[in-house]
């Protein structure tokens, strides 16, 4: 990893975090940060979607899909739905997210899958996908 400085790491992570899940979501997300939540908020754009997801180690593709995968076995439906928007947004088609819920269902449960595909099913539909 280059030395960029804190700063210039937390605004990378807020670059990416705003293309993959959108500019509205992270927006909304920006006008809620307070006094209570702003350090964790830092650590959010520094770390997770700087220091993680700008690594070139793998591509946003691949990410999406690991997330999707984590998000459904630890059953988090609200990040779930939000990665499920930043899987679309990183070029994932539905064909290649109904791949993941199915390895979802055979590797952490048939229930986690359920909600899985229910909470796709949702976004799709707001989506128009």
């Amino acid at each position: 990893m280059d030395k960029k400085s804190h700063q210039q790491r937390a605004e990378a992570g807020l670059k990416t975090r705003r293309e993959v899940l959108g500019a509205a979501y992270v927006d909304k997300a920006t006008a809620a940060v307070d006094d209570f939540n702003r350090e964790f908020t830092e650590l959010l754009n520094t770390y997770c979607w700087n220091d993680i997801w700008n690594r070139p180690g793998l591509d946003r593709k691949t990410r999406s899909m690991l997330n999707l995968a984590m998000l459904s076995a630890l059953g988090k439906e609200h990040e779930l739905k939000l990665h499920l928007n930043g899987a679309l947004n990183n070029g994932l088609t539905k064909d290649q997210i109904k791949e993941v819920l199915l390895q979802v269902a055979i590797y952490c449960g048939v229930p986690a899958a359920v909600v899985s595909f229910r909470c796709a099913r949702e976004v799709f539909k707001e989506r128009g996908v």
